[in-house]
């Protein structure tokens, strides 16, 4: 039985990479009313060292140490923030040890290993999260809601591209870890699909293409189509060697939103709304994305209810990418069975709070080394 103490969570941070270092370790200062930062793990000395210093942790530890930690009952809640092809090992020990799980997505590797995830975190009675930080975000959500009170007319058309530069060496290039700007970037894309459209693809097909010494074990990018119920297509674009762009557009049958940027971590986000001929601009002043998701975890351990985005959300994802996978290594269209989710992100998961500084990173970097 999972244990909490209290009216906050305790949380370890597995991983110290740039994600945890540039948002999840500075979000607790804004999650202070349930969540607490009581440890961190990294296989880094210098980073135990210097992190555990700035945010005052008494409590730093090596993977060796994992197990050991779960059970001495010092957390309530780890935050795994490791590549891809390690949540399902770093779930699974937490549950066995009654410590609830916030993952980073996409959630697992393969299908496989989130139903694994799923199974382990209900048998050992802890909660599961995915961490999908724009469901907490308001121009996101506020996309939904336009699209869900008729403003462009029925949405027949979603079009995306979320690309970047990724360096040598960054793990985001490594087969083994499960990278790729399709599970990495991509699933941005596919979300965003799914949440606007509120309704899961039928069939998808992909292709992928390289240039250059960087990409000998993933792709450079990937363009897919994904067919959705009601003749509505989604396509998009994913890349690990171009230029920064991050936008969607979602056409209708009177107008069209454009969100761009659209999945930026810290930065303004923007809408472009276009009602017969009419345009209009909201901006959305960059903020913390991260606390958002925290609170939101915290409150439903303490409250003993089920978290949004779920475990189901995270394996609904890494279905499509294995069929695009699948698409891409076979030259054909891949149909998609049936997958029920009742359970969508609305305006009743925005959560603000101001935005948090870019710390300085011990042994890390962005993707892009810049």
């Amino acid at each position: 039985m999972a244990r909490e103490t209290g009216k906050k969570i305790r949380y370890a941070v597995i991983g110290q990479g740039y994600i945890s270092q540039a948002a999840v370790l500075p979000a607790f200062a804004h999650a202070e009313e349930n969540s607490q930062l009581v440890a961190l793990f990294s296989s880094d000395a210098e980073k135990r060292r210097e992190l555990g210093e700035k945010y005052k942790l008494e409590h730093v530890y090596p993977y060796e140490d994992y197990d050991r930690v779960l059970r001495s009952g010092l957390v309530d809640a780890v935050y795994i923030a490791l590549p891809n092809s390690m949540h399902r090992d770093y779930t699974e020990r937490a549950a066995r040890a009654g410590v609830h799980v916030l993952c980073e997505k996409p959630m697992a590797v393969s299908e496989e290993e989130c139903e694994a995830m799923i199974a382990a975190c209900k048998q050992h009675q802890v909660k599961l999260m995915i961490a999908y930080r724009l469901h907490f975000e308001e121009a996101n959500l506020k996309a939904i809601a336009l699209l869900r009170e008729g403003r462009i007319g029925e949405p027949r058309i979603f079009e995306s591209l979320f690309t970047q530069q990724v360096e040598e060496g960054n793990v985001r290039l490594r087969k083994e870890l499960g990278g790729g700007p399709l599970p990495d970037v991509g699933i941005y894309c596919i979300n965003a699909a799914r949440y606007l459209f509120g309704t899961e693809p039928i069939e998808v097909s992909a292709f992928a293409a390289s240039r250059g010494s960087r990409f000998r074990e993933v792709p450079e990018m990937v363009s897919a189509v994904m067919r959705f119920p009601e003749d509505r297509l989604a396509s998009f674009a994913c890349s690990f060697g171009a230029s920064s762009v991050s936008s969607y557009r979602v056409i209708g049958e009177r107008g069209d939103l454009l969100v761009e940027p659209a999945y930026e971590l810290a930065g303004t986000l923007i809408h472009r709304l276009t009602i017969d001929g009419k345009a209009d601009e909201i901006k959305f002043r960059k903020r913390d994305q991260f606390a958002p998701e925290l609170i939101h975890f915290s409150q439903c351990v303490l409250e003993k209810r089920e978290p949004e985005p779920s475990g189901q959300e995270g394996l609904a994802d890494v279905r499509i990418i294995r069929a695009l996978q699948r698409s891409i290594e076979t030259g054909r269209p891949v149909s998609l069975p049936p997958f029920e989710r009742v359970r969508r992100p609305d305006m009743t998961l925005e959560m603000r709070r101001p935005p948090v500084s870019m710390p300085e990173l011990v042994n890390a970097a962005p993707p892009s080394g810049k």
